[in-house]
């Protein structure tokens, strides 16, 4: 892998997993408001969950990931490990824009 294609992975590895959370929990907020239940509250609670889905929607899977770490353990490969490890770190920064975001939005971590 190329720098080039590093750096174009590194910012959509980001950029899924920031679409998986943010997406999904409003979209299970919609969902939640046709079947009459409270959508902000749904939508706070599916961000919550959907945090780990994301990163393994954005690194495509676990069994890539350690192949690679496999690789560079046993085969000395460890450009493969830092590679990894930094999208692995993009797509968990990814999550956690879309859960921030969904915070904001939905004011449920507000006590009153």
């Amino acid at each position: 892998m190329h720098s080039e294609a590093f750096i174009s992975t590194f910012i959509k590895v980001y950029f899924i997993a920031f679409g998986v959370l943010f997406g999904g929990a409003l979209i299970g907020g919609i969902g939640a408001y046709l079947v009459g239940e409270a959508p902000l509250t749904s939508i706070f609670r599916l961000a919550n969950k959907l945090k780990i889905w994301a990163l393994v929607a954005a690194i495509g899977g676990t069994f890539d990931t350690f192949y690679s770490f496999e690789r560079g353990l046993f085969d000395g490969a460890t450009k493969d490990i830092v590679k990894q490890i930094l999208l692995i770190m993009s797509a968990m920064g990814g999550a956690q824009t879309g859960w921030l975001l969904i915070t904001w939005f939905t004011q449920e971590h507000v006590s009153s």
